[in-house]
């Protein structure tokens, strides 16, 4: 076996774990792009994904078939086409977000998701401060707008950037309002029909994660370093 791809295999449903390795490999892939790398193989993607090699090659079968000696290497390029057109990331997506505060307000501004073909067109929210003025080149409309905005411009994807106890209630209206894919950020377990897919966002838990590997890292040789003096600094 080898690394080099040759066609999708249409057939196979993508496993849930490899659909969420597959960006990790497309932003290593990027990187190595633009150190004009024209082959990239099995064992840097597992080192950046944290798999073994097999696993990558495995993963990597649900997009192209592989043939040929150990070794090749995949085709940069062409890898990156593969994993954009399976991920959809190449199709442009409209999006609209509830929660006009800090998070969302960054989350509109990030230059980052026009890689992956996102525009949010519009912020909803309550706070009459913020309603009527724009957050970058985004209008913020009131909340109660949101019930026809997405089934009449055909968005189906929200963004819930609201405090947990609100996020439900948000999540009703986009539900009624037809959106069939949410990306939440609220701290929250949200209920919503069977046809409608959340992907949940837990900040709190990936910090708790971020703790762990700062306490479990090792020191340095030597004593480990003092306190911080922060009135010295």
């Amino acid at each position: 076996m080898t690394d080099r791809p040759t066609h999708h295999e249409e057939s196979a449903e993508i496993p849930k774990a490899t659909l969420e390795r597959l960006p990790t490999y497309l932003r290593y892939l990027i990187l190595q792009l633009s150190h004009q790398e024209v082959l990239v193989s099995s064992e840097e993607l597992a080192e950046v994904a944290g798999v073994n090699p097999a696993q990558v090659r495995k993963d990597l079968r649900y997009l192209v078939q592989s043939g040929g000696t150990p070794g090749v290497g995949y085709e940069v390029r062409r890898l990156i086409f593969e994993i954009e057109e399976v991920l959809g990331i190449t199709k442009p997506k409209e999006a609209v977000l509830v929660g006009a505060g800090r998070l969302g307000s960054a989350l509109v501004q990030y230059p980052g998701f026009a890689r992956y073909g996102l525009d949010i067109v519009a912020l909803f929210d309550i706070d009459e401060r913020k309603v009527g003025g724009k957050i970058g080149e985004k209008p913020v409309l009131p909340l109660s707008k949101l019930s026809d905005l997405p089934l009449r411009l055909g968005i189906r994807l929200g963004i819930v950037c609201v405090p947990a106890e609100a996020a439900q209630g948000v999540v009703d209206l986009m539900v009624r309002a037809g959106i069939k894919v949410i990306w939440n950020f609220a701290p929250a377990q949200l209920q919503v029909p069977s046809d409608v897919f959340v992907k949940n966002e837990d900040l709190a838990a990936q910090l708790a994660k971020l703790s762990y590997y700062l306490a479990h890292r090792p020191q340095a040789s030597g004593a480990p370093p003092a306190p911080a003096d922060l009135d010295s600094l």
